[in-house]
């Protein structure tokens, strides 16, 4: 196996690397060992956990994208000031690494105002550019951070994000939801409540309560109370994106079944979209960092 280089994804929670030969995937790991839960050095053993089969004499440039470069990961990647192309730069070298690699982190982007940051987002953004010159319009990065960007003439011009998956574990984990928020799904339950959301945003909170009602006194189902709060937490997002995707070209880029639930909720408003996969984008645009290290080496 001859490897060129390795991506990594590395978020809070989790790392995911690739062992690429320009841009084709040759091998692959992960751990849950993510930013949050390291010191600044640990970084390096958690890394060659996962790559150290792939490494042999000549050492091999590791491109890393995500919370890696924040100001507790393990090199702070300063964020590139909006507007801006997606990676304007060459990514920040950590100092200091085993012989056998050099490590990379892109940076992220920051907008002053209103103010706002994004890491690892940025990195998704230029892969799907890449794979589409001259789009104009709005992507959406649904996750536990939620972003809005919009995008015209290869730069990102402005972005906002929503704590919408956040609020969503928080709510069904860890308040008196928790009692009535299940596992399972129902398209139409979450549907409504999208709807409703959207055109009454203001209301969400005394909807929130009303699903602990309907438990109590309807017995309603847990599948229906998971759908129910999903579809007024995004309801809710959209309704406060509006002027944002109203009218526009978007794209979705997410995990596939997140993706899916955003497509339906912009769906119901008539929106027009297409769906991008993650890990496809993120390695198209880390290939991207890759080349702007190597034109700056």
């Amino acid at each position: 196996m001859s490897i060129e280089w390795i991506a990594a994804d590395w978020g809070t929670s989790h790392l995911r690397v690739w062992a690429m030969q320009g841009s084709h995937v040759l091998d692959q790991a992960d751990s849950d060992k993510g930013m949050g839960s390291l010191t600044r050095g640990a970084f390096q053993d958690a890394l060659l956990e996962l790559i150290e089969d792939w490494l042999g004499a000549e050492p091999v440039d590791v491109i890393a994208c995500g919370m890696v470069g924040a100001r507790q990961g393990w090199v702070e990647a300063p964020y590139s000031a909006v507007p801006s192309a997606p990676v304007p730069r060459a990514p920040i070298r950590v100092p200091g690494t085993d012989p056998r690699f050099r490590a990379f982190v892109v940076p992220g982007l920051k907008q002053a105002n209103p103010p706002d940051v994004m890491r690892g987002e940025e990195t998704q953004i230029a892969g799907y550019l890449a794979g589409y010159k001259n789009w104009d319009g709005v992507i959406c990065l649904p996750g536990t951070h939620t972003k809005w960007v919009q995008v015209s003439a290869g730069e990102v011009v402005s972005f906002r994000t929503f704590m919408t998956g956040e609020m969503f574990s928080l709510l069904s984990g860890h308040s008196v939801l928790r009692h009535s928020v299940g596992e399972g799904w129902d398209d139409a339950a979450f549907a409504e409540a999208a709807a409703d959301a959207l055109s009454k945003p203001e209301q969400m909170a005394a909807r929130l309560f009303g699903l602990r009602a309907a438990d109590l006194l309807n017995g309603e189902d847990a599948s229906v109370a998971r759908a129910r709060l999903s579809g007024f937490l995004i309801g809710a997002e959209l309704a406060a994106t509006r002027p944002y995707w109203l009218g526009q070209q978007i794209a979705i880029i997410g995990a596939e079944g997140l993706s899916d639930v955003y497509g339906h909720a912009l769906k119901q408003q008539g929106a027009f979209f297409e769906i991008a996969d993650s890990t496809n984008t993120t390695l198209a645009g880390l290939h991207q960092a890759r080349n702007l290290t190597r034109q700056t080496a």
